[in-house]
């Protein structure tokens, strides 16, 4: 019997794992990075142990140091979570190798599966052979072999762009699972994202939890799934029960694992097995009642399932809460996460508490939230309704595109495809701020201020402030008075103004705004705005076509023969930095010649950096 779990990951997923291990008695050991020598996994765990690395992105891909750390604590098993070595064949070896137990399919059904090429072939699939493509294949999509997540993935539509497309992928893949393995396969347009999740045991029995939907993607990694997926055809949806368990049969697979597929026109293409946990996993946990990680321990410890599954009971959708700007074409934002909370009706899985900070070293995620009621309308409901009244105090989130989302027509009518985004996005980041929170900021911070000490019998003159909305940037002037029944201002009546609260009458509705300031930035409700100087600071000028790095990372490479005195054309991709562990690339904004470069591979940048000065061409 399991009575300590090393799990070899970290933020929200080893949370999640410990949480299941605590409430079986089973005690946890966290491993960290220096990076996270403060994360909250590394807090909440009974035991933590330091891995050292060339870099934190690193750190948790070096399996020997983690066995070693597993020993170290006195743990008897090892919990990969998902992404990192989470399937890799050779780690779990090594940690069953070690006289450990791993909570995981066996290695030989790993090497089968984890490899989407080998997983391809072993389906009957057969992916794309690099130096045959031609522009009759196109549109295709460049895949990481190893590992998933959205990560190593490029849709390639132009011949000329497979070869770098290709160089990228590999790269980013390399980064992300320590294997570069890249492999080409159609791109089919108008699909949906459907997996089934699987569990199965060591004694013949496999469980085909129903499907899920994940087609809501951004950069190929889900934005939104629910459970069961919506509006398929019941044979269809048996289909892909049948194949998944045959799936998990052909590789005598154990533990929990998802075979995924791309819908379309009534059929399904099989893209992959995931031999591991996912990111998704508490929608299928919601509408079946189970803990998928008290079964991965459960069969890790060699017990036998149920010869039958639970039923599904009612729907479940989750959305995952990011740092980063939609708007600002998916930049991550970094910062310090003053405060996240949910209302109590939803559930919450997070790596982070108030006031841990947001780095650059590792995936944007700050949480998933998730919803299960009887029927699926009602559970986007909830979901939104509890997105739109979640405190989140930090870096810019992706948070209003997940309540436009889920009341979106198209995704609320059910079988939305992983187009979606490509379609709305524009529509869906439209900025609509609360007209009356600049003035509420302003009514806050003006609580128990008197320009005269005392009220007199004058006319008060207005107060004026500056403040911007974010992240649109816009600004605003505020004017209220003091009187001498408290503070005004045109348009409203003020029934109650504290630096925490303000009450505000408008058209004969009474408001409430709940208002939180972190340094300059003030949260009203939802919106977040920056207290601006009565007098701008004077702002350095930028030398025009200067390259500014639009996020702080680490540059990852250059395009090949860039230097000082080159020509480059409009829109050439000249420098990649890494932040989040998702590349982005820097493009040359006109043709012209290159006068200045200060990016070179390997070297940190915060935002606004000066990369590169490219002269524009006048001729």
């Amino acid at each position: 019997m399991i009575t300590s779990v090393l799990v070899a990951n970290r933020g929200e997923i080893a949370c999640r794992v410990f949480r299941t291990c605590a409430e079986l008695g089973i005690r946890t050991v966290a491993v960290y990075s220096d990076a996270d020598e403060d994360a909250l996994h590394a807090r909440v765990a009974d035991a933590a142990v330091r891995l050292p690395g060339a870099s934190p992105a690193e750190t948790y891909l070096r399996g020997d140091l983690i066995v070693k750390a597993a020993l170290a604590a006195g743990a008897d098993a090892v919990h990969p979570g998902y992404g990192f070595l989470s399937e890799n064949a050779d780690f779990a070896r090594a940690v069953a190798d070690a006289g450990l137990i791993w909570i995981g399919p066996p290695p030989e059904a790993i090497e089968a599966m984890a490899s989407k090429t080998r997983a391809k072939e072993l389906m009957g699939v057969e992916p794309l052979k690099t130096g045959d493509i031609t522009a009759g294949d196109l549109p295709v999509l460049v895949k990481a072999a190893a590992g998933g997540g959205g990560r190593g993935m490029r849709v390639v539509r132009e011949l000329a762009d497979l070869d770098e497309q290709l160089a990228a992928a590999g790269a980013e893949a390399l980064s992300a699972f320590g294997d570069g393995e890249v492999f080409v396969e159609p791109y089919i347009e108008g699909g949906r994202h459907v997996e089934v999740q699987v569990m199965a045991d060591a004694h013949g029995t496999v469980w085909a939890l129903g499907t899920r939907d994940c087609s809501l993607q951004r950069r190929h990694q889900k934005v939104i799934e629910e459970a069961p997926a919506p509006g398929l055809a019941p044979e269809l949806e048996a289909s892909l029960r049948e194949m998944a368990v045959r799936a998990a049969r052909a590789t005598d697979y154990r533990g929990a694992g998802t075979v995924e597929f791309l819908v379309a026109d009534g059929k399904a293409h099989f893209l992959e097995m995931n031999t591991r946990l996912q990111v998704e996993h508490p929608v299928t946990e919601a509408v079946f009642g189970v803990d998928l990680v008290a079964l991965q321990l459960r069969v890790a410890e060699g017990e036998p399932l149920d010869e039958e599954p639970p039923t599904v009971r009612g729907h479940s959708v989750e959305a995952r809460l990011y740092a980063e700007d939609p708007a600002a074409g998916w930049a991550p934002q970094t910062g310090t996460l003053h405060r996240l909370s949910v209302p109590s009706a939803v559930r919450l899985d997070t790596g982070f508490i108030d006031g841990d900070p947001i780095g650059v070293h590792y995936d944007a995620m700050l949480a998933k939230v998730v919803a299960h009621a009887p029927t699926r309308a009602e559970a986007l409901r909830k979901l939104a309704g509890a997105l739109e009244r979640a405190v989140v105090h930090g870096p810019v989130t992706n948070r209003e595109l997940l309540v436009r989302s889920l009341r979106h027509p198209e995704f609320t009518a059910g079988g939305a495809d992983t187009g979606f985004y490509d379609r709305h996005l524009a529509a869906l980041t439209v900025p609509d701020p609360d007209p009356y929170a600049p003035l509420v900021a302003a009514l806050a911070d003006a609580h128990g201020r008197s320009r005269f000490g005392g009220w007199r019998n004058v006319a008060s003159q207005p107060q004026v402030k500056h403040y911007r909305t974010e992240p649109d940037g816009t600004e605003h002037e505020v004017r209220y008075r003091h009187t001498r029944d408290g503070l005004a201002a045109d348009g409203v009546r003020v029934v109650r103004a504290t630096p925490a609260l303000v009450v505000l009458e408008v058209d004969g509705v009474v408001r409430k705004f709940d208002v939180a300031v972190h340094g300059e930035r003030v949260y009203v409700n939802g919106a977040a705005l920056t207290a601006l100087p009565r007098l701008p600071e004077p702002v350095a000028r930028q030398e025009p076509g200067s390259l500014l790095a639009p996020m702080p990372g680490t540059v990852v490479r250059l395009a090949e023969g860039l230097a000082e005195g080159v020509t480059v054309a409009a829109g050439q991709p000249l420098i990649w930095l890494e932040a989040m562990k998702m590349e982005h690339r820097i493009t040359a904004p006109a043709s012209g010649t290159l006068t200045a470069l200060h990016a070179a591979p390997g070297r940190q940048v915060e935002v606004g950096a000066l990369l590169a000065v490219v002269q524009e061409d006048q001729s």
